[in-house]
């Protein structure tokens, strides 16, 4: 006897076949992914083909291609030609289509043409999350992350991009036009060879210098003076040092499940104006009237503090550490104390500086602050290189003051936010790959972008309640 675990022959005749069902566990996930689309109303996501054609080819139901896609990327297979592949070889993907094998086109089609339906699909989700008590504590953490589209860097265009790359064909040029010249003096055989190649090296370069020209004329014409020739939409970003280009994505991480209750495709790099709008939806996608939202010193905006504020959004953001003062080595505003009731402030030195003007920065009003005992001050040096210590106040700077006392409080609040809303763009990031997105243009992106989410919800969902739970719930 083999001390080996021996396999079925595979010429064995079997009298009573197996069924398809028998290759899937009860537990399997593919038995949440059908229950869970089953039970969607496609037609009020808006999905197309609900109602087939009467004439021509039979189409497949829209479930059957939800079905694969939500598969698809709970299983890091995005691509529609590795989903046409899968289709035909995978049984629970048999098991879940009714062994459905649409070809690769059909599949893309699909995402291509229900990209708002998908997104629906994906707040769907959260509904469902929000429904069975989820969202308890209604406290999430906010951030962005730069994602990789479609479009290399050689084919983005900036003035500066643009200017150097001229710059750059000019110089080989010019360097090609003196080696034409030092071909002249060798022998004659040997002159025509190098002229030949240099001459054709020449003209490429002129033919480059012209596409160069053409696309400087649609820069001028583009609202951001950028360009991006594969996709339209993508934009180059600063992300950790280097350049990127491709998108910014946004999302609100719900910091007891870290369920991605919001989030939002931007083709903006800065997340300065991204906090309010980012709250808002996280507020209204978990159906909480209070929130507290935690962020990083990279939204740190005053009047999004603000907006946040007159909504019942409690924000909690790092200050930005922009005191050129403090870099300097000397006192910085947070050394001067603010009394609320006189409108003064104190200084290091136990002087008072009083009100004096009002003007206008960035579209805040600023009240201005000095004390008239600045120039006899012992410790003018350490506060100022000017004749009087300025202070600016924002009109609305309480508020400022109330989030400052919010963070104080709550010492452990940045170390939250890391922990919650960073993971799951490292994982997000690890289930696309070094491509990442896969389709062109920003609606098309934020589809994609609602299938990654979703599986990600899908994930954790299954591992905060199990399969068995999770059904039910869906049923309900």
């Amino acid at each position: 006897m083999k001390r080996f675990v021996e396999g079925v022959d595979r010429t064995q005749a079997l009298l009573l076949p197996e069924q398809l069902d028998d290759y899937v566990s009860e537990n399997n996930p593919v038995r949440v992914i059908d229950v869970f689309v089953d039970e969607l109303d496609l037609a009020a996501l808006k999905f197309e083909g609900i109602n087939p054609a009467v004439t021509g080819r039979p189409a497949y139901h829209p479930a059957a291609l939800l079905k694969i896609y939500i598969y698809g990327y709970l299983n890091r297979i995005q691509s529609s030609r590795r989903l046409e592949k899968e289709a035909q070889r995978n049984v629970e993907l048999m098991w879940l289509t009714g062994r459905l094998t649409p070809d690769f086109k059909t599949i893309a089609n699909f995402r291509k043409d229900n990209g708002a339906a998908i997104r629906s699909v994906s707040r769907q989700f959260i509904l469902m999350c929000q429904q069975l008590g989820m969202f308890t504590e209604a406290v999430v953490a906010i951030d962005g992350s730069k994602f990789k589209a479609v479009n290399n860097h050689d084919r983005n265009f900036t003035a500066a991009k643009l200017q150097y790359r001229m710059k750059t064909i000019e110089d080989s040029i010019n360097r090609y036009l003196k080696d034409l010249d030092t071909a002249d003096r060798h022998e004659p055989q040997v002159a025509a060879l190098k002229t030949e190649r240099l001459q054709g090296n020449i003209a490429a370069l002129k033919a480059q210098m012209q596409k160069l020209k053409e696309i400087e004329v649609q820069l001028q014409a583009a609202p951001d003076k950028q360009i991006s020739q594969t996709d339209p939409d993508a934009r180059a970003m600063k992300s950790q040092g280097t350049g990127i280009v491709g998108y910014n994505v946004q999302t609100a991480v719900d910091a007891k499940h870290h369920l991605i209750v919001a989030h939002v495709v931007t083709n903006v790099g800065s997340d300065r104006e991204q906090l309010s709008p980012m709250a808002k939806l996280a507020r209204s996608e978990m159906g909480t009237k209070d929130l507290t939202a935690i962020a990083d010193r990279g939204y740190f905006n005053a009047p999004e503090i603000q907006a946040c504020h007159e909504t019942s959004i409690d924000p909690i953001v790092a200050k930005s550490l922009t005191s050129s003062a403090s870099a300097d080595g000397r006192f910085g505003k947070a050394d001067f104390i603010f009394d609320a009731k006189t409108n003064t402030y104190r200084c290091p030195a136990g002087q008072i500086a009083i009100y004096r003007s009002t003007r206008e920065e960035r579209g805040l009003q600023l009240r201005r602050y000095w004390s008239s005992a600045c120039t006899q001050c012992s410790i003018k040096t350490q506060c100022t290189p000017g004749d009087y210590r300025r202070i600016s106040r924002w009109e609305h700077e309480d508020i400022l003051d109330a989030m400052q006392t919010r963070l104080d409080q709550t010492p452990d609040a940045m170390r939250t936010r890391r922990q919650t809303v960073e993971h799951p763009f490292g994982t997000l990031k690890a289930w696309m790959g070094a491509t990442h997105f896969l389709t062109r243009t920003l609606p098309k992106v934020s589809a994609e972008m609602s299938l990654h989410v979703l599986a990600y919800n899908f994930k954790r969902m299954l591992s905060i309640l199990g399969p068995q739970a999770l059904m039910t719930a869906m049923r309900a």
